[in-house]
């Protein structure tokens, strides 16, 4: 199991988040947004998110809140999505 990992450069004011295996190569990086950049592995995963002059982009401060609710499989396959 792989865990979100979390990287702040004050200096450069530069956020990553790694999806994946922290420190993984990306195969490519994708301009999501301005300011902010995918790179993707070789099988066109999300590995990490870099988010360019952080602060100003998100106001000067970011708070995390995840609540992971699995759907079960028989109402996933069945396109059931809210």
């Amino acid at each position: 199991m792989s865990r979100m990992k979390i990287e702040y450069d004050a200096a450069r004011d530069l956020l990553y988040l790694w999806l994946g295996k922290p420190g993984a190569k990306a195969a490519q990086t994708v301009t999501v947004a301005p300011g902010i950049h995918a790179d993707l592995d070789r099988a066109n995963k999300p590995i990490g998110l870099e988010i360019l002059d952080a602060s100003e982009l998100l106001g000067g401060s970011v708070q995390f809140e995840v609540v992971l609710r699995p759907q079960p499989a028989a109402s996933a396959a069945a396109g059931d999505c809210p």
